[in-house]
């Protein structure tokens, strides 16, 4: 029989292509939305929800088998406001919370939720993680506004355990992707034979290719045995140096120069963003390699051959 995936987050970067591979697989996909689209897509099913107004289409909720839920304001879209800071956490407190008020308040068969986090849960490198090891599932969340957010983000879907249903969070890295997010910010630069490194660049970036991410979100909602927190990062992290290096090579060959972006320019420009950009987190991916998980891009060479073998139009 058929299942039904309901998806919140479904119209941003993940939540589109995750849609499309779910209906390429065989699922039916209803997609929670503020707004329905005059355009819809062959096996994708919209339906309202007002996370402000705390109202939802309730019918679509309890159609659902899964529940994916992503929902959430951009991190890095807007300054760090005291507004926007509020807005990024409301947004994803709150919309956990309406799913959270319907499934208890009327009777329905869900199985699973897969709910996002980030690893903006994790602080700065430790002094451990020059061994290897990364940052792991077990640590504890940091004390900065990503890791509070990541906290609160986790704990705002946890009620659903009592609820008696299966509950996997991941710990989503820098995602790398042509549709959008950090990847069109690598290539602007480039365009102008520029290599733009930021600071230092030797801070780790812990990155994921988009359709690795989007299987490794199908690879828990198929096998039941798969709950609690999971990275959701490839198996090498790599210095922002390398990665943008990367980008450049793939793009331009060896017509670019490479230039670093001081990190009080990235300060003046980004506020307090400029601390994750400038942060050095190594994060572990070996508890969901454990469960049976294999990686399409494990290297970031293979995710850059992948991605930029795409001709940008720009």
């Amino acid at each position: 029989m058929q299942q039904t995936i309901l998806l919140t987050g479904g119209t941003g970067m993940i939540g589109s292509a995750l849609a499309k591979l779910l209906v390429q697989k065989g699922y039916r996909v209803i997609i929670l939305s503020r707004k329905i689209p005059k355009i819809q897509q062959q096996g994708i099913r919209y339906a309202l929800w007002d996370v402000d107004q705390q109202q939802a289409d309730v019918q679509a909720i309890l159609e659902a088998d899964h529940i994916i839920h992503l929902a959430g304001a951009g991190v890095v879209d807007k300054k760090w406001t005291t507004p926007y800071k509020k807005e990024i956490v409301d947004s994803r407190v709150n919309s956990s919370k309406l799913l959270i008020d319907t499934l208890s308040t009327h009777p329905n068969a869900l199985k699973s939720v897969i709910s996002a986090s980030a690893i903006g849960w994790y602080g700065p490198d430790h002094e451990n993680s020059g061994s290897g090891m990364g940052f792991t599932e077990t640590d504890p969340a940091d004390d900065s506004f990503l890791g509070e957010t990541c906290r609160l983000w986790e704990e705002s879907i946890e009620p659903v355990v009592t609820l008696g249903k299966r509950l996997t969070k991941f710990r989503i890295g820098i995602v790398l992707s042509n549709d959008g997010g950090a990847m069109p910010e690598f290539k602007k630069p480039v365009r102008f034979g520029i290599a733009a490194i930021l600071g230092s660049g030797k801070q780790v970036v812990s990155w994921i290719h988009s359709e690795d991410l989007c299987r490794m979100f199908i690879h828990a909602l198929e096998n039941e045995t798969i709950h609690g927190v999971y990275n959701a990062v490839a198996p090498t992290p790599v210095t922002n140096k390398t990665l943008t290096l990367g980008v450049a090579a793939g793009l331009r060959g060896k017509f670019f120069i490479p230039m670093h972006v001081p990190a009080f320019v990235l300060k003046l420009m980004l506020g307090n963003r400029s601390i994750e950009v400038l942060k050095s987190a190594s994060v572990s991916c070996k508890k969901i390699r454990e469960t049976g998980f294999v990686f399409l891009y494990p290297s970031i060479e293979a995710a850059l051959q992948n991605l930029l073998a795409v001709k940008d139009p720009n």
